[in-house]
């Protein structure tokens, strides 16, 4: 049984047909990755995924539990946490404070405890200070963990934000566009991350632009093209479909992308 299975997804807005019967499933432990011109429906898919969005039909399933009509804070209980292009940090909190915000979903104590000021909620809160500050030394960001998020350069505040998602222990990250405004080292060290969270067992589907890095860590890639499945299979098999070629990747490949490709 796959971890994610989406079937059939149609999305429309008005007259325009944002996806039409997109089909696709992710195992356990993939970098799954979605690509597609601009507009070709990507963050709508992750919309519907994350709970977001409603689909107009299909259905999603996570380890074959339908999840139509769940909300999104249901469907982060259950395991699916996302970033987002456009930044969604607490600026005006601690980067400590942010990742904090993410274990909030496995935290026991309600609202008369934390009124009260009963002893299991400063446990708690202590234990989600430990994880938060452990998850800060594995992105790289101890240094800052007492800083303002917002004050943060830009690349640290793409890392804190997967540090916040990985805070609510997903079983799967949706990422969008987590390496969009990086240099590329910083990209580069975007990359090893996920490796490593796929290599520990957390499943990644991802949406980026920088085809350099989706060859070089991708299982497998999804191409979108106007709302519509056009291939699905490895680095090789994508990048050396002919419509695939015509669609997205331009006439001819670029040659760090093809060398890519064939892997690091």
């Amino acid at each position: 049984m796959p971890l994610l299975d989406v079937q059939n997804v149609s999305v429309s807005f008005g007259g325009l047909k944002a996806l039409s019967d997109v089909t696709f499933s992710v195992e356990q432990g993939e970098i799954f990755s979605i690509i597609g011109p601009n507009g070709a429906g990507k963050t709508t898919l992750f919309n519907v995924v994350s709970g977001m969005s409603a689909s107009n039909s299909g259905e999603v399933y996570l380890t074959g539990e339908c999840l139509n009509g769940l909300p999104p804070q249901q469907r982060a209980r259950l395991g699916i946490q996302r970033t987002f292009q456009n930044l969604q940090i607490l600026g005006s909190m601690t980067a400590l404070e942010n990742v904090m915000v993410g274990s909030h979903l496995h935290q026991r104590t309600g609202f008369f405890a934390a009124l009260f000021g009963l002893p299991r909620v400063s446990d708690e809160t202590e234990m989600a200070a430990q994880d938060g500050r452990l998850l800060l030394d594995r992105l790289g960001l101890s240094t800052v963990r007492d800083q303002q998020a917002g004050t943060l350069a830009y690349g640290l505040q793409k890392r804190l934000e997967i540090a916040r998602a990985l805070a609510a222990r997903p079983k799967i990250l949706l990422l969008d566009e987590p390496a969009a405004g990086l240099n590329a080292n910083e990209t580069s060290e975007v990359g090893h991350l996920i490796r490593q969270l796929a290599d520990e067992g957390i499943t990644i589907v991802l949406v980026e632009h920088d085809m350099r890095l989706v060859m070089g860590i991708s299982s497998r890639i999804f191409v979108l093209n106007f709302g519509r499945a056009l291939a699905c299979g490895t680095a090789a098999e994508v990048s050396n479909n002919p419509e695939v070629i015509r669609a997205y990747l331009g006439v001819e490949m670029h040659p760090e992308v093809e060398s890519a490709s064939h892997g690091p």
